[in-house]
């Protein structure tokens, strides 16, 4: 697993201008289906102040389930899980919450529902709306999703936001392009760790990614392959998908 910077990736901060140097990380879990203790270690290794999830636990107990992983890496339980058909968002207790909203997307017949876990949190003097998403397998379907999520990260009524998620679409793709033809691609910005997603047994494609407003500067982002207290034993073992991991630096409230 090549890594493209062995340069350590910003701590957590509070700036004195009250800037926010936050951690950001978007991760597809597989339902929790794998190996939890290895998930856990993974996410706690990270440090994350916002945890953007993929494939949460959707049907029975999903709530407890959710909760339980949240509580072992150290989190707690922000927005989404079942309620936004799979995606979640976690956030350590530095975040204050300023609200919360789970959306379900149109049902296309025949394939999966699909929604976003949306917030909009605080960080010392900073603001920030955050979006968790899932995009669809099917092509045209994926075009519109990517519409609808400029379209809703520009509704949260923020300066600045950040969202991120399994987009089931490589980088030249027409819907990571719409993506990233408005939002800033963060490792394309400043690439850190690793860069392909998929799989942990074979990496050969970036599918997951994070983007960031304009106004929210990127101080590393990358699949965090030699942060302190990640092995490869638990990212193979965690789930179906490697994490993407993301320093911002998020300006004051003007």
């Amino acid at each position: 697993m090549p890594t493209s910077s062995t340069s350590s990736l910003p701590n957590s901060r509070t700036e004195s201008d009250g800037s926010a140097v936050i951690r950001v990380l978007s991760y597809n879990i597989r339902s929790m289906r794998d190996d939890t203790d290895a998930l856990a270690r993974v996410i706690a290794a990270c440090a994350p102040d916002l945890v953007l999830i993929q494939e949460a636990p959707r049907f029975f107990r999903w709530r407890k389930k959710l909760a339980r992983l949240a509580r072992a890496a150290d989190l707690v339980i922000l927005s989404g899980g079942g309620s936004a058909a799979g995606p979640a968002l976690l956030c350590s207790l530095r975040a204050t919450v300023e609200r919360t909203e789970d959306v379900l997307l149109p049902l296309t017949p025949g394939l999966h529902r699909r929604g976003f876990a949306t917030a909009v949190v605080r960080f010392g003097g900073a603001r920030i709306g955050v979006l968790s998403c899932h995009l669809s397998l099917q092509k045209d379907e994926r075009y519109a999703q990517g519409g609808l999520l400029l379209d809703r990260l520009a509704g949260l009524g923020v300066e600045h936001a950040v969202a991120g998620g399994d987009l089931n679409e490589r980088p030249e793709g027409r819907t990571f392009r719409r993506l990233a033809s408005v939002l800033r691609d963060c490792w394309a910005v400043r690439p850190w760790g690793s860069e392909q997603t998929s799989t942990p047994a074979d990496p050969h494609q970036r599918i997951d990614a994070i983007f960031a407003t304009p106004g929210v500067e990127v101080l590393g982002c990358g699949v965090p392959l030699d942060l302190p207290g990640v092995t490869e034993t638990d990212l193979r073992a965690a789930t179906d998908h490697l994490p993407v991991l993301a320093a911002l630096r998020v300006p004051p409230i003007q």
